[in-house]
Formats: C-alpha cells, structure tokens, sequence
C-alpha cells in the first residue's frame, strides 16, 4: 500500500506498470507515451524501494529483485521515473533522508591521499577490456563534443580535445600539466599538435600502464611523461594547467586545496583550464547507490560551490563555457554500445555486473536530460593580460588544429574508430 501511494504521487506522466510480489498490476500515469512493465519480486524489495528508492531501486535491479518485462528495459523504466520526479520535492521522510546526506557530505568526500587512491581504484582499475566495450578508441571518459548533428563518439571526443586545447592558447615549447590525465590521449593530442612538453598524473595503476605504453607507441618519449602521482605532491611550475573529469573526485572540502594549488603550480603569464559536471540547481548530495557502487568519494558540484574558491587563491576567471545537453549524447553512445557487448562485459564479469553498469550508464544520460545536470569549462589566468581581449583566437586555434589533425596518421585512425 505504501509503495502504491508513492508511486501514485510521483508518476503523473508516462504510462508505467508494476507487478507487485503478489502478481498484481498497477498503472501509473496518464497512459501516454511508450509504456514500461516492471515486476518487484520480493516485499522486502518493495519496503526499500519505498523507504529510500535513491539507494533501493538500483540496488533492487541489480540483485534481481527488480525485472523488466520483455519488450521495456530499465532505461525505459528510468525514463518515466526522472520525467516525473524532476523538481520533485518528494516526500517528508525523502527530503530529510536527502538533508542527512547533504549533512554529511563533507566526511563522505574527505578525499585525503590515501583516500583518493582507493577511491581511484573502485572504479578506473577495472578490467580495461570492460572500457574498450563502450569507450571511443582513444579511451576520452568525460564529457565529448558534439559540433554537428550526427556527429559519431569518436568525431565529438577529436572535437572535445581540439575545442580545450584551443581555449589553452598552448605554443611549441610550453611545459603542461594534465591533472587526472586518464589514459593519456589529451596528453598525447597536446604533444603532436602543439610541440609542448606534457606532464599527465593519474593514481589509476591500469591508466598509468597504458598511458605509458602510448607513449612508446607514438614516439614520444621525452615529450610526454605520466606519473602515477596525487597533484598536490607536484612542486614544478607549469605554462598550462588542464583538468578534465577529475574534479568530481576531489571533494568539497578540497576545493580551497586544489585552486591554491594550480596557482602555486601556474606560472605568472600561465593559463589553466577546468572541465568539470556542474549541478545547475545548486549544491547538492550525491546519489546514494552511485556513492555506494560507482563514485565513493565522489561529488558533482554547483559553481556556487566552486567560485568563492577559485577567487580566493589569486585566479581570475576568464572565460567559462556552459556545455548542456553534450553529456547525455555522449553517455547515450556509451550506453548503446555497452548494450550491444553485453555478453562480452558478463563474461569479463557477471550478470550482477552487468546490471549495475546498465543502471549507471542510463540514470547518467537521463540525469543530464532530466535532472538539471551539465558541464562546465572554466578558463583561469594569473593575469589578465595574458589572452586576447575577445574569444575570436578560439575558433581560429580551432581551425588550425582540425588542419593538422588531417595530417596526422594516429588521430585519423582515432576519428575513425
């Protein structure tokens, strides 16, 4: 009864229907739309999934207990679920479960370095074959950009990289810091089309393999380095300062730490670059079965939340660009092609596996089409004086570097997958 009330309250919209553990169906919503059947299997699935459904209902699907009916998936399920519940209040005892978490943020993300390297480990020293299943060929695993309708992964993640790259003014030369460097690409793209000296640090042991490995590959030794390092060990001083989808496993109690380092680490004329998943609606917590499966430690920040901060620490904020719907595109060809080697991940893993990063891969994409997230570029100098005065130097770095993309042979394999 408790779970049917709730579900009456939150589904206004969609046509969504529930077998219960007893066999009966309910419906919800107004019956318009494509319609998702999903079965509860068990009353204790069901007493969860009431009493907090932000850890609950992923969890139930995961262990079975929650089952799609054949013809829906839980992407479908997922879909109705974050139409109807975007700018939801919920109810009283939600909003105070949500409050309890937003009280206790800060210990969650206390991302000391000891910390940060489990943390790290959960989730990128997975097997890398289980990346190969969804990534682009260059293993870019933030945020692409998608110039065109149409536009493949693999052209929107060249794009990604030629669109920041461009932001950082970078001449031959110049020594550059890639903070939470990955597996190595935008380090590697920096150094054959820019002749810079790149400096790339992961706490990732299977990233720092790789990336290493490319290295040779490319034939960039003593060009392109990569440490397996926490930033704030860095003492060297950098002309650039890039950081691409790292900043979400900082934490909040480390913001004040992580600008005053890139200041101490930028040198006077330097330019540094943040690209991070904003909150559009303010600060927040995060989800209860991301922080448990997918991101321990991990948190998506507002820009109020990241401000104050980098003002403090002798930064000016030079340009920041919004980016809205880029990262539901991106997690969407990320969650059709893990989709489609399904079978390939349970043999790397299990079927339970496999249910969890389905489940994390469509609540990704809808959270960036329904629930107010999206992703923020912020450009940060010492000194004001050291870009031009308008963005026009942008676009042409841009069509500079498209150029000397079509004659490079390794990123014209990247570009075509």
């Amino acid at each position: 009864m408790l779970l049917d009330r709730m579900m009456n309250a939150v589904i206004r919209r969609g046509n969504l229907r529930i077998t219960d553990w007893h066999g009966i169906t309910r419906r919800y919503g107004d019956g318009k739309g494509c319609a998702s059947h999903i079965e509860i299997n068990t009353a204790a699935a069901g007493r969860r999934i009431t009493l907090d459904p932000d850890l609950a209902v992923g969890e139930a699907y995961m262990d079975g207990a929650l089952t799609c009916e054949a013809g829906t998936s839980i992407h479908d399920f997922l879909t109705i679920a974050m139409e109807n519940t975007s700018g939801h209040t919920g109810r009283l005892f939600h909003k105070l479960m949500y409050r309890s978490r937003m009280m206790i943020k800060r210990l969650d993300q206390a991302n000391t370095l000891g910390r940060s390297k489990g943390n790290v480990a959960h989730h990128y020293d997975l097997s890398g074959q289980l990346y190969d299943l969804f990534l682009d060929v260059d293993r870019q695993y933030s945020c692409a950009y998608f110039e065109t309708p149409g536009t493949t992964l693999e052209e929107a993640q060249l794009a990604k990289k030629r669109h920041i790259v461009a932001k950082l003014a970078i001449k031959p030369g110049m020594k550059v810091l890639d903070i939470g460097s990955g597996w190595g690409g935008l380090a590697l793209y920096i150094a054959e089309l820019t002749g810079a000296h790149v400096t790339g640090v992961t706490l990732s042991e299977e990233q720092f393999k790789l990336s290493n490995g490319r290295v040779s590959q490319r034939g960039l030794n003593g060009r392109v380095h990569f440490l397996k390092q926490d930033y704030r060990a860095l003492e060297q001083k950098f002309d650039r300062i890039v950081s691409i989808g790292m900043f979400e496993h900082v934490g909040i109690g480390h913001y004040k730490e992580f600008f005053s380092k890139v200041h101490d680490l930028l040198v006077d004329n330097g330019v540094s670059l943040l690209h991070s998943i904003n909150r559009s609606d303010g600060p927040g917590a995060t989800s209860a079965w991301i922080k448990k499966y997918i991101f321990p430690g991990g948190y998506i920040p507002s820009l109020s939340e990241v401000m104050p901060h980098i003002e403090t620490q002798g930064l000016y904020v030079s340009d920041i660009e919004i980016l809205r719907l880029h990262y539901a595109q991106t997690l969407r060809h990320w969650r059709l092609r893990f989709a489609n080697n399904r079978e390939r991940a349970r043999h790397l893993y299990d079927e339970r596996f496999c249910r969890m990063w389905e489940f994390y891969l469509s609540g990704s994409e809808l959270a960036f089409l329904y629930g107010g997230m999206n992703n923020f570029q912020i450009q940060m100098v010492r000194n004001q004086s050291v870009l031009p005065m308008t963005r026009d130097y942008i676009q042409k770095e841009e069509t500079r570097l498209s150029k000397l993309e079509a004659g490079n042979r390794h990123l014209r394999m990247v570009q075509k997958g």
